[in-house]
């Protein structure tokens, strides 16, 4: 029969696997919400996009322009608060069992977004 010593050394060791757990489910948990963040910010610029095909024939175009550019600029916006705060969070948490994506993935990721966005933003003003 285990001591009184032993059984709160099994209950130590299993309320630090469900912390363990709990950890690995908020890293993945920050990555969905990431990728939320990245989709959110995708249609904002499609949302631009949209606004510049639907009003670019309305005169002045300059002012379609503008409302297509804000609604991009609200996606850049949005693709750096989310590296930012994913790369936050990630710092703060360990790892256990699950494999967290690098810093460096969120970076990359969010400046590819940024740089197409901007992209569509040279684009739209060119035409």
């Amino acid at each position: 029969m285990p001591t009184s010593n032993e059984l709160a050394e099994d209950r130590t060791d299993l309320a630090q696997d469900r912390t363990d757990w709990a950890e690995d489910r908020t890293i993945l948990a920050n990555e969905r919400t990431f990728a939320g963040w990245m989709r959110t910010g995708l249609a904002s610029a499609g949302v631009g996009l949209g606004f510049q095909a639907i009003f670019g024939k309305f005169e002045p175009t300059w002012l379609a322009k503008i409302g297509a550019t804000i609604f991009i600029l609200i996606g850049v916006v949005i693709f750096y608060i989310a590296y930012i705060k994913a790369c936050d969070l990630q710092r703060r948490m360990d790892s256990h069992a699950a494999e967290p994506m690098s810093h460096s993935n969120f970076r990359l990721i969010s400046m590819l977004f940024i740089a197409g966005s901007l992209m569509l933003n040279v684009i739209l003003w060119l035409l």
